[in-house]
């Protein structure tokens, strides 16, 4: 693989403005566009899809004081305390690249909040659970929980417009979306040291686990992802007003590979701070995952034998992570 080469290549932009009222022929049109995309790319911008900007600017913000507190406060809400994944996870604490320097960020983790007697939490499924709330931020649970909620639906909208580009009724990812585990990430890239070791990034070139990731990036840049045309890298910088979307490798499974789950990596090269805000929406975890009969040729087998959502986060999970 080419490290450092870039291309002139750029990720396609789907305007979903008016999504909502659409007529059946005009969300064929998206799906196409859609569609396209996730073959050729795994990757494609989308504007125009609703999402309250000034909810946008409010989660910044709380991201941006929340990285700025004493990290004696911030390890006070750490990961490692949560039984369900959520909260802070300290700068360099994750390799997502393998024999790569550890990745020069901070995170911070949020879903929904689940009480102990919820009976997704009861049966002790995946990531399902309570979350950790500095108490320095009393606000940012009811701004990251809204968007939270807006991201869940707006995920729906694009599972509903994937499956018309998949030759599928619009509704036949509905159960998948029921009761879905999503996972928000606060993320802080500090700049790019002057005296960085080799290979070291903000985030190692890595694929997503699950169903949809959309990225709410700030001005800064440094995103790039892998192309599999040119085998090299393509930028791919905030445009104003819209989100990144990519497939992780659970539809990659899904349709038999032929949507792609693409690498992409993070290098901080502005000489500033820089926070982004990625949506990871994994599904129903009860929800089978079966190769797609329209993704399969005559005579064709699938590449993957059947799994759940869970069974599929947890053993990726595990490679990551190991046990932990």
């Amino acid at each position: 693989m080419n490290t450092q080469n870039t291309t002139a290549e750029t990720l396609p932009i789907i305007d979903l403005s008016g999504y909502q009222e659409a007529t059946q022929t005009q969300k064929q049109e998206l799906a196409l566009k859609i569609g396209q995309a996730c073959r050729e790319f795994g990757f494609f911008y989308i504007t125009g899809q609703g999402i309250d900007e000034t909810l946008q600017s409010q989660l910044f913000s709380e991201s941006t004081k929340l990285f700025n507190l004493p990290l004696e406060s911030k390890l006070k809400v750490n990961k490692q305390l949560s039984k369900a994944n959520r909260g802070y996870e300290p700068l360099k604490n994750q390799t997502l690249e393998a024999g790569t320097p550890p990745d020069l960020k901070e995170g911070f983790y949020i879903g929904f909040d689940h009480k102990d007697d919820h009976p997704l939490v009861k049966a002790k499924k995946f990531n399902f659970g309570k979350n950790q709330w500095p108490e320095e931020l009393p606000q940012l649970k009811p701004i990251a929980t809204n968007y939270l909620h807006a991201m869940t639906s707006l995920c729906e909208a694009l599972m509903s417009l994937m499956a018309l580009s998949l030759n599928l009724p619009n509704d036949y990812f509905n159960d998948f979306c029921k009761d879905p585990l999503v996972t928000l990430r606060l993320l802080h890239y500090p700049p790019q040291p002057v005296n960085a070791q080799e290979n070291e990034k903000g985030c190692g070139a890595h694929t997503d686990f699950g169903g949809l990731t959309l990225l709410l990036q700030d001005d800064n840049g440094g995103l790039q992802v892998w192309s599999h045309k040119t085998e090299n890298w393509i930028d791919a910088p905030p445009i104003k007003g819209s989100f990144v979307v990519n497939i992780g490798d659970m539809i990659a499974r899904w349709t038999n590979d032929q949507y792609c789950s693409t690498l992409h990596r993070v290098i901080n090269k502005s000489g500033n701070e820089r926070y982004s805000i990625p949506f990871f929406f994994s599904g129903y975890l009860d929800h089978e995952v079966k190769c797609i009969p329209t993704c399969l040729a005559e005579n064709e087998q699938p590449k993957y034998a059947p799994t759940t959502v869970e069974q599929h986060m947890i053993e990726m999970y595990q490679k990551t992570y190991g046990n932990n």
